[in-house]
């Protein structure tokens, strides 16, 4: 009994199974990563209604859309794959139709596929799938960091180098840039579909945990904590770089965008920035520091003023304090003048605009191109000036004499090249002129 039953399940089967599929997924969902394709059946027109499951016949018809990744797996191996919209024709000998190819060939490999369901006790003893892959961009992956990322600053334009602590949060969105590699590693042979839901939590954990790493790419850029915002590429491509070994080689997914809601310092890091950053500044710049002495010491004697024992007690302890602290802001200016005249005895030049003194064809600080040299003029009295007027006797500076003819005023294209002699009427240009 049990080989009659073997028998007639795998004649049903085999010639159920004759008929061509016609495989067609709709718009994957967003939560949705792989979705198993589902033959296309009309129950009311069709009469293939008993096919096996799994098993797609020779000449089958399998359809993917924009923005889709179809593979198809036979006994568990990757043999098709597909990334562009349009209709595939499957070529799968092993599941041969009558309705493929030459009539009389595939009749014997309708025999062929009865006489090996027999032997499997009339199982298909074959497995064939089509998958679909979402390789749209998957948004709104939301993110923000439990515990601080530690960032380091570097600012060599005031000698800073500290390592602070960090939070942000906000979104990303990833996609799937290698459905094979996803399949393999990740989903394997769904039943039915892959949901974000069963992968999300992990790639999120892993996403903060590359946090770190990149944003130590970008702290080699000598960023600051407020400038991540403004260099979203540079953190995409800085993360993707960190997240490559598990996302890219691993499972076949990139980062796409990220988009911070806020990149926030602890406030005690925030006034240690603000404390340094002050005192590079009085350290590089004197008369910055002296200025900021004045408003102080000003502001001391407002305070002294309205003392409660008496304005002359008050002015009494300014004094002391001022002599014993030696608060002098002449002697930064001085100071100042100094540096200021020993960088010019160095070379280089002032930036115009900010007033930093640099050695550069632009300056660090704002970038405003070096000015073009003048080669000065020499006045009668025998000073060298740069300006319009001589500074030792007032004298305006003297308007270059143009090199023309004296005989018919024709004037000479290049300065450099004069000729002895008018080329119009032959008389002579004096060396005068030539000044």
């Amino acid at each position: 009994m049990g080989l009659i039953r073997a028998l007639s399940g795998a004649v049903s089967t085999a010639l159920a199974d004759q008929w061509k599929e016609y495989f067609y997924c709709e718009a994957l969902p967003v939560d949705v990563l792989v979705a198993k394709g589902q033959k296309r059946v009309n129950g009311k027109v069709s009469s293939n209604t008993k096919g096996s499951d799994n098993i797609i016949s020779d000449g089958s018809v399998v359809v993917v859309a924009d923005g889709q990744c179809m593979i198809i797996v036979d006994q568990g191996k990757v043999v098709e794959f597909s990334a562009e919209p349009g209709a595939y024709k499957v070529d799968c000998k092993s599941e041969s139709s009558i309705f493929s190819g030459s009539f009389g060939q595939s009749v014997i490999g309708l025999f062929k596929t009865m006489g090996r369901r027999i032997t499997f006790g009339g199982d298909t003893g074959s497995d064939q799938r089509v998958y679909y892959f979402n390789t749209k961009e998957l948004l709104d992956n939301k993110f923000g960091t439990p515990n601080p990322v530690p960032f380091r600053i570097v600012d060599n334009n005031v000698g800073l180098d500290i390592d602070v602590s960090v939070r942000c949060n906000g979104s990303y969105s990833y996609k799937i840039t290698n459905p094979i590699l996803f399949y393999q590693n990740v989903c394997g042979n769904v039943s039915d579909n892959y949901t974000r839901g069963q992968i999300d939590g992990q790639l999120k954990t892993e996403f903060i945990s590359a946090l770190q790493p990149a944003f130590g790419r970008l702290s080699e850029k000598q960023l600051r904590p407020n400038q991540i915002m403004t260099h979203l590429t540079d953190l995409e491509n800085a993360m993707n770089d960190a997240l490559d070994e598990k996302w890219g080689s691993l499972r076949g997914i990139e980062v796409v965008s990220i988009a911070l809601g806020s990149v926030t310092l602890p406030k005690e890091d925030e006034d240690l920035i603000k404390e340094l950053q002050r005192k590079n500044v009085y350290a590089k710049n004197q008369a910055m520091a002296g200025a900021t002495l004045v408003e102080a010491q000003a502001e001391a004697m407002k305070n002294a003023a309205s003392n409660a024992n008496g304005a002359a007690m008050g002015f009494y302890g300014l004094n002391m304090a001022a002599n014993a602290g030696g608060m002098n802001a002449q002697g930064f200016y001085e100071r100042a003048e100094q540096e200021k005249q020993q960088k010019a005895s160095e070379g280089g030049w002032t930036c115009p605009k900010c007033g930093t003194h640099t050695t550069g064809k632009f300056c660090p600080e704002c970038g405003t191109k070096k000015p073009e040299e003048d080669a000065g003029w020499t006045c009668e009295c025998g000073q060298v000036n740069t300006g319009k007027f001589c500074v030792n006797c007032g004298k305006p500076r003297p308007e270059a004499k143009r090199i023309k003819c004296n005989k018919c005023g024709w004037e000479p294209k290049e300065a450099n090249n004069v000729p002895k002699f008018c080329p119009e009427c032959g008389g002579p240009i004096n060396d005068e002129d030539k000044k």
